[in-house]
C-alpha cells in the first residue's frame, strides 16, 4: 500500500466541497482562503460567507448542484454576481435585491445546475444579521470576550 503525497499547489487547486443534504450547513467568518467552491445540496440549505479579507483578490467560482435547496451567499456591498452559466430547471431563482449598479468589486461566478432551488445574495446589514443569528456567532463572541478581542463572524472585514 503506497501513500500519495499531494503538493501544496495541487491541494489549493482543488475546490472546497460543501454538502447540505437535508440539513443546514453554515461557513461563517474567516473560514477559508480559497476562491473555488463546490456546493451540493438536496432539500437543504448552505450559507457561505464570502466577505473575509483573507480570501485573495480575483473572481470567486462556485459550482452548484442544487435540488430543492437554498444557497445563501453573504457578500461585500460592491460584489457582482455572474450567473450566466447557471442552468435552471423547475421553479427557482437567483435573488439579489441589492445588486450594485457598477461592477467595481469582486466578481462571483456561479455555474452548475439548480432544480427548483434558490440562491439568495445578502449584503450589508442583511449579511451581518444572518451571521449574527447563528451558533458560530455566539461561540465567536464568547471567544472574543475571553481573549479580549473583537468578534469576526458578524463582519469579517470589520466594515460595519
Amino acid at each position: 500500500m503506497s501513500t500519495t503525497r499531494i503538493s501544496p499547489a495541487a491541494a489549493s487547486a482543488a475546490p472546497v466541497r460543501i454538502a447540505a443534504n437535508a440539513t443546514v450547513t453554515k461557513r461563517l467568518g474567516h473560514w477559508t482562503t480559497d476562491r473555488r467552491f463546490e456546493v451540493r445540496a438536496h432539500r437543504g440549505q448552505a450559507v457561505l460567507d464570502l466577505r473575509s479579507p483573507q480570501i485573495p483578490d480575483g473572481d470567486i467560482r462556485i459550482d452548484v448542484d442544487l435540488d430543492h435547496a437554498v444557497l445563501k451567499l453573504l457578500v461585500a456591498d460592491d460584489a457582482t454576481l455572474d450567473d450566466w452559466d447557471l442552468r435552471r430547471t423547475g421553479r427557482g431563482r437567483v435573488k439579489d435585491t441589492q445588486r450594485p449598479q457598477a461592477q467595481a468589486g469582486r466578481r462571483i461566478v456561479i455555474v452548475g445546475r439548480m432544480h427548483s432551488g434558490e440562491i439568495r445574495v445578502q449584503r450589508g446589514g442583511f449579511a451581518v444579521l444572518t451571521a449574527m443569528c447563528s451558533r458560530a456567532y455566539l461561540a465567536d463572541v464568547r471567544r472574543a470576550h475571553q481573549e479580549g478581542g473583537m468578534p469576526t463572524v458578524a463582519d469579517p472585514a470589520g466594515t460595519h
